[in-house]
């Protein structure tokens, strides 16, 4: 049975932008700006964040991937002992807002379609808040959010529930009534303990077999999530 909807939810990276075509090269260029030209130095860093310099991609296993940039700078510390995980978290944040976005479909219409559905709609991101407007802007689609929340805009990071619920809050509908999109399993299981539905896609680095136990169903993209919502069966791109 397809839910009756008042409300999507998206993560960002790896849903709204698509993950691999996104983070892959800024990872790259991250570990070479910390590394400073020491080839030792990036090969730790790379370690310490499961990133593969040969492949120029993360391990599908990496901890930053559903990870908040503190998370991220607490694997980075462990090789940069001269800095301070604070200073790291710092220096992804800025590095952050320039990152090569990448749209798994052109968000500009979808967003308004679903607009159109009379939905409210919003971000809930482990990146920063401030990232997440950034990367929002330069889309074209800020203003079509009711709601943006990042792991530092005070109701947690996901996979707990509070910063859904807060999102539920804020635009008066019940968590029943809210999708939550995401592709990873925090994603889905900060939706499923907020007691929204769920819905995966495939444009993070998990799988469908991972996702499939969270979600009420998984989407090759986002570009499905109106015809799903309408009642349309799942198509495979």
């Amino acid at each position: 049975m397809r839910p009756r909807v008042d409300a999507v939810l998206f993560d960002k990276d790896g849903t709204l932008f698509d993950f691999e075509a996104t983070w892959n090269v800024w990872a790259g260029q991250v570990v070479a700006a910390l590394s400073g030209g020491d080839h030792g130095l990036a090969a730790r860093l790379a370690a310490a964040a499961r990133y593969d310099l040969a492949a120029g991609r993360y391990f599908p296993d990496s901890p930053v991937i559903a990870g908040t940039n503190a998370e991220a700078a607490a694997c980075l510390a462990t090789e940069l002992p001269g800095w301070r995980v604070e200073e790291i978290e710092q220096f992804l944040v800025e590095a952050a807002a320039d990152a090569p976005l990448a749209e798994p479909v052109p968000l500009v219409p979808l967003l308004a379609e679903l607009a159109a559905m009379d939905l409210s709609l919003g971000v809930v991101t482990n990146d920063s808040e401030s990232v997440a407007r950034a990367h929002l802007t330069t889309a074209g689609i800020l203003r079509v959010f009711d709601f943006i929340a990042g792991a530092d805009s005070g109701y947690g990071a996901k996979p707990a529930p509070e910063p859904l619920w807060a999102f539920a809050r804020a635009t008066g509908h019940a968590p029943d009534r809210v999708v939550m999109v995401g592709d990873s399993t925090h994603d889905l299981r900060a939706g499923r303990a907020a007691g929204m539905w769920c819905v995966g896609v495939l444009t993070g680095l998990a799988t469908a077999e991972a996702l499939s136990p969270f979600a009420d169903v998984v989407l090759p993209h986002i570009g499905h999530l109106p015809a799903w919502l309408q009642g349309a069966p799942v198509e495979n791109d």
